[in-house]
């Protein structure tokens, strides 16, 4: 099966680029970030059926509506989420889709946790994967949206069905899935080790957690990290491991 990988110039924490990809007979057209000059002769090259995003972030979507009109082709989305879609792109969905579903050659499987809309499409040639895993690095998993509990399941998802490659949203083709996902998984694992060991050595609000749990000089980074500690405080707590309230940041151990 064809799978034509599309690198689109975007403004993203993740990098400065996002993967569109054209997938299949017809072409399925999964994560159309913007117009560009390689993404339109790309997508003029196919005969495009169908256009999907794995998640609705400004980053994946700025040009749905856009090849939609020019290619007349079918737009979806993942069913409950219809709302969201059209506030993010400008356009409501054709159809819609749940687990399993199959849209063109794809095969939908649900993974939310980097965000709540967030689905991966399954082909021949391996899983568009959209945010969930990159090849190098780690995916952000960050509140309000970020869900840890439903992003390592997603994760251990992934694992049981070993594909043979990952098409991410960002950065190149991943060859090797299994040792990126057993890293992604582990490094999440290690991240909330970090996050509970500090609020039983005494932290007591989310800046000093992210202080205790950060080696490092975070910089501009350092929102994004708070925002991710708050992520794994919310999975702690429904785990009963600590206490914390989301509206004033303060947190102590259970």
């Amino acid at each position: 099966m064809t799978v034509t990988r599309v690198s689109v110039p975007t403004e993203t924490t993740a990098g400065d680029h996002t993967n569109a990809y054209l997938v299949g007979d017809p072409a399925v057209l999964v994560d159309p970030a913007e117009h560009t000059d390689g993404l339109d002769a790309a997508v003029a090259d196919r005969d495009v059926g169908h256009a999907v995003d794995t998640h609705v972030h400004a980053d994946h979507v700025g040009a749905v509506a856009g090849y939609a009109a020019e290619t007349g082709a079918t737009v979806w989305a993942r069913r409950g989420r219809e709302d969201r879609f059209e506030a993010a792109t400008g356009l409501a969905p054709d159809r819609t889709f749940a687990e399993g579903d199959r849209v063109g050659d794809l095969t939908v499987l649900d993974t939310p946790g980097h965000a709540p809309d967030h689905v991966a499409f399954e082909c021949d040639g391996g899983i568009v994967s959209g945010d969930l895993a990159v090849a190098a690095g780690s995916v952000a998993v960050a509140a309000p949206e970020g869900d840890v509990r439903a992003y390592l399941v997603a994760l251990r998802r992934l694992i049981a069905r070993d594909p043979s490659r990952l098409f991410p949203g960002h950065g190149p083709v991943i060859d090797d899935p299994r040792a990126v996902l057993d890293y992604l998984y582990f490094h999440r694992l290690d991240r909330e080790r970090l996050v509970e060991r500090a609020v039983h050595n005494g932290a007591d609000s989310v800046d000093a957690v992210v202080d205790a749990a950060y080696d490092r000089e975070l910089g501009a980074l350092r929102d994004l990290a708070a925002a991710t500690v708050r992520a794994h405080l919310d999975k702690l707590a429904v785990e009963e491991r600590v206490r914390f309230d989301p509206e004033s940041g303060r947190v102590g151990p259970a």
